[in-house]
């Protein structure tokens, strides 16, 4: 019909991109090439036609309009960020935290210098096979041990992930790449209707508190003192310039305890970042134990 305008044919234009590209950047921190321009365009291109709009300058308005947690800003921060993982991704890192770091927190608690207790922080949980993947490690490597107190903080700006992240429910090609034994021992596996889908049992779902965090905001939702003895940050600092990577990494030294351990993406490092971090192995970082007392000092 004559007058009306199919959504994806709409392109957007330079200066409108770079508008979109200073309002995530300030909201989330993210820093988007102009390589992410078509990816941009097409991810918002759903919400211009949900509004029925009919220029990316009218989604832009919209979107100053309202505040940055209303329901459409949200919806907009889910559009433009990017959620890719898989269970048992970059796989060493959870051989480390069976073979290197449970034995040496289980060493602390049989030494009397620490209660049986493991805190863990996901910042940037994406569906949340990251850590029902570390519930399973750390539940294997802790079986006949004892009672634990084990809680995981699981957090990422996307409401929407976060949503299916709780469910714990997956089909079966995306447990593809965990082990056969533990898919049988820490998994419901659905009959009839739903014979191609599978559920975290509750034990370690129990562990898990899904949150929505802004990596960006100044005061996150725990207290200040908290410590973790495990952080993961995967394949999220990436998408940061390098002064948001350096207050971000100075934060999350922080929140670690003297010990503990940082994790990082592939592609990602510290190089240049300027902290306490001690590199392990490969993107896995700790912080040396004689910070306590450099903390105590300052």
């Amino acid at each position: 019909m004559a007058g009306e305008c199919k959504m994806d044919s709409i392109r957007i234009t330079p200066i409108e991109f770079d508008m979109f590209r200073k309002l995530i950047y300030k909201h989330t921190g993210i820093s988007l090439s102009e390589a992410k321009k078509q990816l941009v365009q097409s991810r918002l291109q759903k919400r211009l036609a949900y509004h029925k709009l009919h220029s990316f300058q009218e989604y832009y308005d919209l979107l100053l309009r309202e505040e940055e947690n209303g329901e459409e800003f949200i919806l907009f921060t889910n559009s433009i960020t990017t959620n890719k993982t898989d269970f048992f991704r970059e796989s060493h890192h959870f051989q480390m935290v069976s073979q290197r770091i449970i034995p040496e927190i289980v060493e602390r608690v049989q030494t009397g210098k620490a209660p049986p207790k493991i805190r863990v922080w996901h910042a940037g949980c994406s569906t949340g096979e990251e850590p029902y993947t570390l519930a399973i490690t750390l539940a294997d490597a802790l079986q006949r041990r004892g009672n634990w107190d084990i809680r995981q903080l699981a957090s990422d700006i996307d409401t929407q992930v976060l949503w299916h992240a709780e469910q714990g429910v997956y089909t079966k090609e995306r447990t593809e790449s965990i082990p056969r034994h533990l898919l049988k021992k820490y998994f419901l596996h659905g009959k009839g209707e739903q014979a191609e889908m599978v559920r975290v049992r509750e034990e370690l779902r129990t562990w898990i508190t899904f949150s929505q965090i802004n990596l960006l905001d100044p005061q996150w939702p725990f207290r200040s003192n908290m410590q973790f003895d495990m952080i993961f940050c995967r394949n999220v600092v990436i998408y940061f310039d390098k002064p948001t990577q350096r207050k971000l990494l100075s934060r999350f030294e922080k929140h670690l305890r003297p010990g503990g351990y940082l994790f990082l993406g592939h592609s990602e490092s510290l190089l240049g970042a300027n902290t306490s971090f001690e590199p392990c192995c490969q993107t896995v970082y700790r912080i040396p134990e004689e910070i306590k007392t450099m903390r105590r000092a300052a």
